[in-house]
């Protein structure tokens, strides 16, 4: 029987999205797969991660494409973009608390573009006008990503519905990031 890699990731981030603290057993079940099998693809749970982290990647890299950021008002590009990155953000949630063990180490240059990506989109919104100017896009993009993690662990623990993703996290970060007119 031929094991699909790929499915065996996504399997993992499910399983390790719902309990990050999953072990490596915990994983190959939820994958469909003997622990054995899941060693051979993965020689740890380092390796696991890093794995995890380029599929990440992907994903957010896909939800910026579809979202379409140099279109219209940045505010209309943040909302599709919450709207594109939902159905990943248990993932990123799990890959930013999970990579604060690898502190010290290199970042993968896949969330420097990205990052790169997303404070470029706040820069045009505050060159526009929209919004404010004495907060860095850098910090504006690390206040994104804590929101849509909380959201994300929000969700998933039911204390928040998922219909209203979106809307709270979009609402939050565009309430304080919007330019006041009396500025």
């Amino acid at each position: 029987m031929t094991v699909d890699r790929d499915q065996v990731l996504r399997a993992a981030a499910v399983a390790l999205t719902r309990k990050a603290t999953s072990t490596m057993d915990e994983v190959a079940k939820a994958a469909g797969i003997g622990r054995a099998t899941l060693h051979r693809h993965f020689a740890g749970r380092e390796a696991l991660v890093r794995a995890l982290e380029n599929l990440g990647i992907q994903e957010f890299e896909a939800a910026l494409d579809a979202a379409r950021l140099d279109e219209g008002p940045a505010g209309d590009a943040l909302r599709r973009f919450i709207g594109e990155v939902e159905p990943v953000a248990g993932l990123l949630a799990f890959l930013v608390t999970e990579n604060q063990l690898f502190e010290g180490e290199e970042m993968n240059d896949g969330w420097a573009r990205l990052d790169g990506r997303v404070s470029a989109l706040f820069r045009r919104g505050q060159e526009q006008g929209e919004f404010r100017i004495d907060l860095t896009p850098a910090w504006l993009t690390e206040a994104l990503y804590g929101l849509i993690g909380s959201a994300a662990w929000a969700v998933q623990d039911g204390r928040v519905a998922a219909k209203d993703f979106q809307y709270m996290i979009a609402e939050l970060l565009l309430g304080g990031a919007r330019r006041s007119v009396e500025q």
